[in-house]
């Protein structure tokens, strides 16, 4: 099971139905960070896709709120983000997140690109 942080309905849908179609993965949604951060407490899951800027608490804040609980801090986090500067390998490694992928976002390859950065085989 998946979770996936993103203060757009639109890219919440889009990305929910490319994963559960194309890797047939659980996907559960979060519209908001402090959404996102109950929900990875309570249903603990496998992978958190997180957009990085929202309104009110951005991504950034709920990455370093995960990494410092004991309950989510082992839960790996990628980004899908729209600042480029996040997509550069050296700065989401030092964040600690596992990779970013920018938007817009093919829909196509967002499942590879997701198992390549947590380091998934996918099933063919």
């Amino acid at each position: 099971m998946g979770r996936l942080t993103d203060d757009e309905l639109n890219i919440r849908q889009i990305v929910k139905a490319c994963l559960e179609s194309l890797g047939g993965w659980e996907v559960v949604l979060a519209a908001s960070a402090q959404e996102g951060l109950v929900k990875a407490v309570s249903e603990k899951p496998d992978a958190i896709l997180l957009d990085v800027m929202m309104p009110e608490m951005d991504g950034l804040v709920l990455l370093r709120q995960l990494q410092v609980n004991p309950v989510t801090q082992s839960i790996p986090v990628v980004f899908l983000t729209g600042r480029l500067s996040l997509t550069e390998p050296q700065r989401f490694q030092r964040l600690g997140v596992k990779g970013s992928i920018a938007k817009p976002f093919n829909s196509l390859t967002l499942v590879p690109q997701i198992a390549n950065a947590l380091g998934w085989n996918l099933q063919t």
